[in-house]
């Protein structure tokens, strides 16, 4: 099929880098736009720094990889500094080597340590380059690279605000990941019979034991009032157990796993959730239309889950409270108001679907390839 974007050929295919190593953060998104360009018939080449996370997520691509290892900077300045400056010097290297080996017309980099090696190179080679950025507040890569930047595709709007004026700011959305768009393979609905409500815990990995221990307790104390609840439980990997168990004692239905691989199945069944304000949380909270109480991870770098989350309740999309104010009284009274008004949860629902961009994938390849050919029409 010829590409729809405009060019000297209309059947011109592109080689496209993604530079996402480093985190599942910027390995996933950068893997659904890689997907979305190989699909429209691109090459694409991933560019990852060999950490286990990446293989974990990239067990089903299928198109080219490079591994270039890469190391991110202290916040202060310290002697380990010194080493990551000398990794990055060899690592611009080593990408300057590959991409004129193999030249992409174009490099995608999402963000974090991994992309700068890829980035400093194509800039010494004339390549241009797209940065996306997740969260509203831009992180040192892309707030250091942004300003030679073709374009910086942005999740939300008001990330805008944060970067250097002279850049070229487009809003695409967060890239999601394929398997959220197709239907759940076995709904988890028969686990669950009557009509109660349905709220859907994750805290994630890593800072989840104080959703894991408010919630618990709340939702407890909220059947012994005799509300009727049900129970979407994501605890990470430590806790699962008593949390478990914590359930049964109470009596509430509850469906309780570490983690969960087919996430819209969760969102398909919940009616609310309770969760962290992390790019992709709030995206796919957008995609599904949860209504959501989001408790940012304290301890996130320059607290950007809480600028994330508090421009989502400006939006009347969400709310939002802080760990340190979450208390199991607060939070039974908090729940046992959603559940007796429906109709806020509706205008949550509502506010929530236009928060976001949908369909970020697409979008942010539209916006790569754009800069492809406007680098060939000047050629």
């Amino acid at each position: 099929m010829a590409d729809k974007h405009h060019s000297k050929n209309p059947n011109r295919h592109f080689h496209v880098a993604v530079a996402c190593g480093g985190t599942g953060g910027h390995v996933m998104p950068g893997l659904a736009t890689a997907q979305a360009l190989q699909q429209r018939g691109h090459t694409v080449t991933l560019w990852l720094t060999g950490k286990p996370v990446e293989d974990q997520s990239i067990a089903d691509w299928s198109g080219g990889i490079i591994r270039v290892p890469a190391r991110g900077f202290p916040t202060r300045p310290s002697p380990s500094g010194l080493m990551a400056a000398w990794k990055l010097h060899r690592a611009v290297n080593v990408c300057r080597q590959k991409m004129l080996e193999s030249s992409p017309d174009v490099l995608l980099a999402m963000g974090s340590y991994a992309s700068a090696g890829p980035v400093m190179a194509a800039r010494k080679i004339g390549i241009p380059y797209v940065l996306h950025e997740a969260n509203v507040l831009p992180g040192r890569a892309i707030r250091f690279l942004a300003r030679r930047a073709a374009t910086v595709a942005c999740h939300f709007d008001a990330s805008r605000y944060y970067l250097p004026r002279r850049c070229t700011i487009k809003v695409t959305g967060m890239p999601l990941r394929s398997s959220l768009t197709m239907p759940a393979p076995e709904p988890l609905a028969h686990h669950f019979p009557g009509a109660a409500r349905t709220i859907l815990i994750m805290g994630g990995s890593r800072g989840a034991r104080a959703l894991n221990e408010s919630a618990t307790e709340a939702i407890g104390n909220l059947a012994a009032r005799g509300f009727s609840v049900r129970v979407l439980h994501l605890t990470g990997s430590e806790d699962v157990e008593w949390v478990r168990e914590r359930y049964a004692d109470a009596a509430v239905p509850a469906w309780v796993e570490p983690f969960h691989n087919q996430m819209q199945e969760l969102y398909a069944l919940a009616d609310m959730a309770i969760c962290r304000a992390g790019a992709s949380t709030c995206a796919e909270l957008a995609h599904f239309g949860v209504p959501a109480l989001m408790v940012p991870y304290p301890y996130a770098a320059n607290d950007h889950q809480t600028v994330n989350a508090r421009v989502l309740e400006k939006q009347g999309a969400a709310d939002v409270v802080a760990e340190s104010s979450l208390s199991v009284p607060w939070l039974v009274d908090y729940l046992e108001e959603m559940i007796q008004n429906p109709e806020r949860l509706d205008r949550m629902r509502t506010a929530l679907r236009d928060a976001l961009p949908s369909d970020g994938a697409n979008a942010l390849a539209d916006l790569v390839l754009s800069v492809a050919t406007a680098r060939e029409l000047d050629e």
